[in-house]
């Protein structure tokens, strides 16, 4: 009896672990089918702008919007959908049931209803002419910033309208990440402060090779050489308003000034470390985020904020690691408003004017920013410590979560007086 209720016990278990590793092997195949659809999809949405036979039926797409993303008649964002829409999602069904059929695991049908959803609700825009599905190219003014981690209103706006040759992704932004399609700087106006210094000229030279436009904002003008698709612009200290005519024809301000006191503790140089390093980083921000005003800025308009390595690491300059920290923290606070897109740029040692003995190159460091921003990194770290790669991050998450949960919105009326 003994052995017979050991067997049965033993059969049970081995039963369960066959059923568990079905549903796993299910979930890890259904996962990977998603992930194929998505880029198989976006793939094909790529391919629309660099073959030139598959271009023609594209366009039909790119033919029906306006800037508000209203269409332009009924008749052709029917024709739209036929033309492209059903035929890309039908390709996707075909190719899938092909790839399920040939691999024969359950868990790839999963990619195959997925595409199933697509062609369905393609079907029924031709067949009824209704755009409500259409989520977006839904019309209207942008209300959100594009999303980082899926593709939202804003972020698809880009793709019709700030450069069609980038933003290809439908869903997730992964092809877009991959290509470096994330970002387009061409045809952008890019404003650059502490642009005579050793990081400042290596960004406006890069960014200048993306056939952007760069205005470099400067307090030693006198130090800066008049290029083509460069303005110079000079400012002071203190004066951070003065510019807000120039930036409101800005659509990416990238601060990047700073002082380094090193050693000093003086109140002179606390001041100065603050003054500079975050009170006027502030004071930019706020007057750029005034700028955001336009149906289509939510889109288009960035803050790119050098906070440094600092946050997280020693610089061995204590009021450049303090007023850094407090800069980035401020900086992560007003990222929780969504106003626009705000980057930070989180740099290991450099040579520069701030840090002779740095061991990258201004170069090499504005060329890795650039690639990383055009992929839509919002957090770009670029520095040779491994450590900063895995304490930055947790760091940021669990600061903003707190700020999440522990502070108010912007235009919260809510205040606490003594």
């Amino acid at each position: 009896m003994l052995a017979e209720s050991l067997t049965g016990i033993e059969a049970r278990l081995q039963m369960n672990w066959v059923l568990i590793n079905t549903c796993l092997q299910f979930a890890i195949w259904g996962f990977f089918s998603l992930l194929l659809t998505e880029i198989l999809r976006d793939s094909y949405h790529a391919l629309c702008h660099q073959v030139n036979w598959l271009s023609k039926w594209h366009n039909k797409h790119h033919m029906v919007y306006r800037r508000d993303l209203s269409i332009v008649s009924l008749k052709t964002y029917k024709d739209s959908q036929l033309y492209h829409d059903i035929v890309e999602s039908g390709l996707l069904v075909v190719i899938l049931t092909i790839i399920a059929l040939i691999v024969q695991q359950m868990g790839l049908w999963l990619g195959v209803v997925y595409a199933c959803s697509f062609l369905y609700g393609a079907s029924l825009r031709y067949f009824q002419g209704s755009i409500d599905t259409d989520y977006n190219h839904l019309p209207g003014p942008l209300e959100t910033i594009p999303s980082v981690w899926w593709v939202n209103r804003s972020y698809h706006w880009r793709h019709h309208f700030d450069d069609v040759n980038a933003y290809y992704s439908g869903v997730v932004p992964l092809v877009d990440k991959v290509l470096g399609t994330g970002l387009s700087l061409k045809g952008k106006v890019v404003a650059i402060t502490g642009a005579s210094g050793t990081l400042g000229a290596a960004l406006a030279a890069e960014i200048l090779k993306q056939n952007a436009k760069v205005v470099s904002l400067t307090t030693n003008p006198e130090k800066l050489v008049p290029q083509p698709g460069m303005t110079v612009v000079a400012w002071q200290l203190g004066k951070e308003a003065e510019l807000k005519n120039s930036l409101e024809k800005v659509d990416i301000l990238i601060i990047n000034h700073g002082i380094n006191v090193y050693g000093e503790r003086t109140p002179q140089a606390i001041a100065s470390s603050y003054e500079v390093n975050v009170f006027s980083a502030l004071q930019l921000m706020d007057i750029f985020i005034t700028t955001v005003t336009g149906p289509q800025d939510k889109a288009t308009k960035e803050i790119w904020v050098n906070t440094s390595e600092a946050e997280v690491s020693p610089a061995l300059s204590p009021l450049y690691e303090l007023s850094k920290r407090a800069l980035g923290n401020l900086v992560t606070l007003k990222q929780l408003d969504g106003d626009c897109v705000i980057r930070k740029l989180i740099l290991g040692p450099f040579k520069s004017q701030l840090n002779p003995y740095g061991v990258m190159s201004a170069p090499q460091v504005a060329r890795a920013i650039l690639f990383l921003a055009r992929r839509d990194f919002r957090n770009i770290i670029v520095t040779i410590n491994p450590l900063t790669y895995v304490l930055f991050p947790l760091k940021e998450t669990t600061t903003w979560l707190y700020y999440r949960v522990f502070s108010k919105a912007a235009n919260s009326k809510k205040r606490v007086r003594d």
